[in-house]
């Protein structure tokens, strides 16, 4: 059984297809560039789960905390949260490289929409946020980035749509 349109005499189908990407083959004249290329691929791979965990971790926190009434309530949840997730991931965020780390800042401004730095301050307050940028700046990253899939990230835009389609 499918869907269908009568136009006049005619009886046409409709058949909804799944959206179908195409990719521009990555064929590179030197060496140096597939190695480049490859090893962005490998840091993505390491970084990514880690963004997409922050954004849904973060949605909840922004839902949880609008049903909150008061001030005290909201910084007590959020501290439980920071807690939480601190014990959970801490080890394994700790042993993420300097470009895995400038990555995931990328990638968490691209799944929720904000800035690391736009998140540390409405959660934790600006001397916080200030306190993580210097620590951040020491370490060559900044937590300021926003994602560019236009222009400056393309290349990282689509390793992310390969991973999240299932080829890379």
């Amino acid at each position: 059984m499918t869907r269908a349109v009568v136009e006049g005499s005619d009886t046409l189908p409709i058949f909804e297809l799944p959206e179908v990407r195409v990719y521009e083959r990555k064929d590179f004249d030197y060496l140096y560039l597939k190695r480049r290329y490859r090893r962005m691929i490998r840091n993505i791979k390491k970084a990514y789960p880690y963004a997409r965990l922050a954004g849904k971790e973060l949605k909840e926190l922004d839902d949880h905390l609008a049903r909150l009434d008061n001030e005290k309530e909201q910084k007590a949840y959020i501290n439980q949260a920071e807690k939480e997730i601190m014990d959970q991931f801490e080890k394994e965020v700790k042993k993420l490289t300097v470009t895995q780390g400038i990555i995931l800042v990328k990638l968490i401004d691209r799944e929720t929409g904000r800035t690391s730095y736009q998140v540390i301050k409405e959660l934790k307050g600006g001397f916080t946020a200030f306190f993580w940028q210097g620590i951040a700046r020491i370490f060559g990253n900044n937590l300021k980035t926003e994602y560019d899939p236009d222009n400056q990230d393309k290349i990282m835009e689509d390793i992310v749509l390969g991973i999240e389609a299932g080829f890379i």
